[in-house]
């Protein structure tokens, strides 16, 4: 079970860092007030509504596109082993040594209760409260 868990858990991590090193771009396009598309991987089309060239006055675009860019990491920390102090490498030894005793399975070939007999029950419940197996 534990096994099973710690892949559970490192698989997890690891696409953990994986996401969080991408960027990417969610584009919408509104017409109006109306969300018309929205788009993860390329552009937004339009609604394809085209303006009068041949009106006299000049009306405003009711279209309009909004970018939302949302940036991952760059570079990943990095720490060299020559900056580590003497306490963190105390404290790597210390949790490495308690997380991998958490794998070694103790088994005891001792039964302390092989010679052990059950308590005497002077009263028998079963007759007193009246609740019989059938």
């Amino acid at each position: 079970m534990q096994h099973v868990f710690t892949k559970i858990t490192s698989t997890l991590l690891a696409f953990l860092v994986l996401f969080s090193t991408f960027s990417f771009t969610v584009e919408k396009h509104y017409c109006g007030e109306f969300l018309v598309d929205v788009s993860y991987v390329g552009e937004a089309e339009g609604c394809d509504m085209k303006m009068d060239k041949t009106s006299v006055t000049k009306k405003k675009n009711c279209c309009k596109d909004e970018i939302h860019k949302i940036e991952g990491q760059d570079e990943l920390q990095q720490i060299s082993i020559d900056k580590i102090d003497f306490k963190k490498q105390q404290f790597l030894a210390a949790f490495f040594v308690s997380y991998s005793n958490l794998f070694i399975e103790i088994t005891s070939n001792q039964n302390l209760y092989k010679d052990f007999s059950p308590p005497d029950i002077p009263l028998d419940y079963q007759v007193l409260h009246q609740t019989f197996l059938i």
